[in-house]
């Protein structure tokens, strides 16, 4: 697939250096001198002047492009570059940073395809690591909510239970169930929960301990953080 990346910073760099690495076409646009200096050492194809003009993005041969990422460091440039490649018939992913109330972030959402936050994707990569192997955060999806996944251990206190008898939180939903190593889907309330499946819940940041204690029990979350 052919990308276009509008920014090569510090995340548009390592997300290009990613893409091409799984083999794919990458283009980058950047309009400071050193980072596009940087970019071309490291390989990488750039075009040297602005991505929220439409001249400049057409010289990345938008027909072409699967997808442009807007990953600069300015939202307003990002949001632009996302309605010119929009008019192209490309998909769009803007950044917006962590600085940025969320009314601004569902604003934009509507417009393009997908918005990410690098300062919440490195934060969960964070957790995910502190947490252990039984315990992985997968999203956050609001500032109050979180999807977590967990996996059943022989110690887990619902292990040998339905997912009928699992009694959550009121501020936390089961979304999704997975037997073993077979694919996430959508929860049976007759099915039985044994070592090795995974449950997906969505939860209120302030149940997640709760949450946490009644699926895993409180000996798994003391392992997850570290205690003996």
């Amino acid at each position: 697939m052919r990308f276009v990346i509008v920014g090569a910073g510090r995340v548009g760099l390592r997300t290009a250096r990613v893409l091409q690495e799984s083999g794919h076409e990458v283009v980058l646009i950047e309009r400071d001198e050193n980072a596009v200096e940087r970019a071309r050492t490291a390989g990488f194809e750039v075009i040297a002047g602005d991505g929220a003009i439409e001249e400049t993005l057409g010289n990345a041969d938008l027909e072409a492009a699967d997808a442009v990422g807007a990953l600069t460091g300015d939202l307003n440039d990002n949001f632009v570059a996302c309605m010119i490649a929009k008019e192209h018939g490309c998909r769009t992913v803007m950044r917006i940073d962590e600085d940025y109330r969320e009314e601004i972030y569902r604003r934009y959402a509507s417009d393009v395809d997908e918005v990410i936050y690098p300062e919440r994707l490195g934060a969960i990569a964070a957790k995910n690591a502190l947490l252990g192997g039984n315990i992985r955060a997968v999203a956050d999806i609001a500032q109050n909510l979180q999807l977590v996944e967990f996996t059943i251990q022989r110690q887990s206190p619902m292990e040998g239970y339905t997912l009928s008898e699992l009694e959550l939180p009121s501020d936390s939903r089961l979304m999704a169930h997975g037997k073993g190593e077979a694919p996430l889907d959508i929860p049976d309330p007759d099915e039985t929960l044994e070592a090795g499946d995974r449950v997906v819940i969505l939860a209120d940041f302030e149940t997640l301990s709760d949450v946490r204690s009644i699926v895993v029990g409180e000996s798994e979350r003391a392992t997850a953080l570290g205690g003996a």
